[in-house]
């Protein structure tokens, strides 16, 4: 079979479809026909050499992806060979075909096509367990999501309003804060041109968010804990604006906060099954109702996923960008 290798880590050219050996299905795992994967944050940081895999992980990048059960490992029931899925995985999702553990397959939902399921995820199992499983957010709060034109964004917009939350979202353009506001977001803040603190206190009058999903780490943690609401709780999943960061305890103190920080890829398989299990349950129905969608930008074929890196770190899509095989 083919793959994305990283002979060498670099730039999007460090990428290399190569023909490598196939995966066989082990205990508790199926091998998936791979259809679709998509590109994530961290696909990029691993190629850059930043984000290596966790033990016992694909060596291939693709946190994601969508296709055809092909074979069955021992030990598992419930599914069967030719099912269409999608998965959660710890890598080598960039490849014609992948071994998942069978705790993190998930069927494709209904009225959603094979391709496009690749797009969903990651981005539902990062949204999910941040916002509702650890800040548990609640009809009539107000959910501030930094990046709302990404993928998780445009997943965690159309989430929050399906449970009766209110959204403010932050993005660089005119042209993704009006896709944002097309998906329900209420609150609109380009952050190249506005202060997302004195916006939020603006439309909130004075109370500020209840939770905050943040992509940027260090560059926003003093902002955020100052756009909280009391009772606020802060998610941070990742660190594009940095690592270090003074934090105001005094702040969070006063308003009764909490932070939360996370990473999906590298929890234990009973913790992403747990996860996987309740995005079926809350989450499958609002897919099949047709109440939330997949946001794709575009597709790449795999074999140029250099192309579809370039597109992810000039950061002019909106939503996901899909490597079709």
């Amino acid at each position: 079979m083919h793959a994305i290798t990283i002979p060498e880590p670099g730039g999007p050219e460090a990428l290399v479809w190569d023909e490598v050996p196939e995966p066989e299905a082990g205990e508790g795992e199926v091998l998936v026909e791979v259809v679709a994967s998509a590109v994530n944050r961290a696909d990029i940081l691993q190629r850059q050499g930043f984000y290596n895999p966790p033990p016992g992980a694909s060596a291939y990048p693709g946190l994601e992806c969508s296709g055809r059960i092909a074979a069955l490992g021992p030990g598992v029931s419930g599914w069967s060979v030719g099912d269409e899925v999608c998965a959660l995985l710890s890598g080598g999702g960039y490849a014609e075909k992948v071994v998942v553990p069978a705790g993190q397959l998930l069927p494709v939902p209904e009225g959603v096509e094979l391709r496009q399921a690749a797009a969903l995820p990651e981005v539902v199992c990062t949204v999910w367990s941040n916002v509702f499983m650890i800040a548990h957010l609640r009809p009539g709060e107000t959910l501030l999501v930094h990046g709302g034109s990404s993928g998780i964004g445009t997943m965690a917009i159309q989430l929050a309003k399906a449970v009766g939350a209110k959204v403010a979202v932050t993005a660089g353009t005119k042209e993704k804060l009006d896709r944002c506001a097309e998906l329900g977001a209420d609150i609109l803040v380009n952050y190249r041109e506005q202060d997302f603190v004195e916006e939020i206190e603006r439309a909130t009058d004075g109370a500020g968010a209840d939770v905050i999903l943040d992509n940027m780490g260090a560059k926003y943690l003093d902002r955020n804990v100052k756009a909280l609401a009391v009772n606020g709780r802060l998610a941070i999943i990742g660190m594009q604006g940095g690592i270090k960061g003074e934090l105001n305890i005094a702040a969070l103190l006063n308003k009764r906060a909490a932070i939360s920080a996370t990473s999906l890829r590298a929890r234990p398989l009973g913790e992403k099954a747990a996860i996987v299990a309740a995005v079926r349950e809350h989450v499958w129905p609002l897919l099949t109702g047709g109440h939330v969608r997949p946001v794709v930008d575009r597709e790449v074929p795999m074999s140029d996923a250099a192309a579809a890196h370039r597109v992810v770190e000039e950061s002019g899509h909106m939503g996901k960008v899909l490597l079709v095989v």
